[in-house]
């Protein structure tokens, strides 16, 4: 199995008042991809509990079958579709770790 753990930092210039709503935006998109995007056995989207010392916004923790479920993944049309309509629009900065477990 594969976990795929991605944080991101939303763009400074967006308003206080909107960043709740993207980041629901986000976590509801990417964890309706579980049951649709096949080897993605688990998906959690952290947005909530955030304390002052990070330095990013929010976390996406993934466990997928193999690493060729990563790679499907990744191209998949779904995910496709919510990467480019609620998280690429909204970010600054992507760090990724995918390791084996």
């Amino acid at each position: 199995m594969v976990k795929h753990i991605i944080l991101w930092t939303l763009n400074p210039e967006i308003a206080a008042a909107e960043r709740q709503v993207i980041m629901s935006e986000i976590k509801q998109g990417l964890e309706g991809l579980k049951g649709v995007v096949p080897g993605l056995l688990d998906v959690h989207v952290q947005i909530d509990g955030r304390i002052d010392t990070s330095n990013c916004d929010l976390m996406l923790d993934c466990t997928l079958e193999s690493e060729e479920a990563l790679r499907a993944y990744a191209v998949h049309p779904a995910h496709v579709a919510v990467a480019n309509g609620k998280v690429r629009p909204f970010t600054v900065q992507r760090v990724c770790l995918d390791y084996t477990i």
